[in-house]
């Protein structure tokens, strides 16, 4: 697993996280993967369900200390 960068969202409300992750796998290639740091609550629904919707993989979502970090795969 490679990650190409990590996405800093932490403070932005939603649809930022997602919007942020969805421009950034847009027209990336197979297997990139990226880091999404975010601390809005709905995240922890939002991010999976457009994984689910867009063919992507969340490998995980660990909790830190103030925020989440969440893994996702393009497929």
């Amino acid at each position: 697993m490679t990650f190409v960068e990590t996405l800093d969202y932490r403070g932005k409300r939603c649809p930022l996280p997602v919007i942020g992750l969805a421009k950034r796998l847009k027209d990336a290639p197979p297997q990139t993967t990226v880091r999404l740091l975010a601390d809005d609550p709905a995240a922890r629904v939002d991010i999976p369900a457009w994984c689910r919707m867009r063919s992507a993989e969340l490998v995980s979502a660990v909790d830190a200390e103030d925020h989440v970090v969440y893994t996702v795969t393009q497929r």
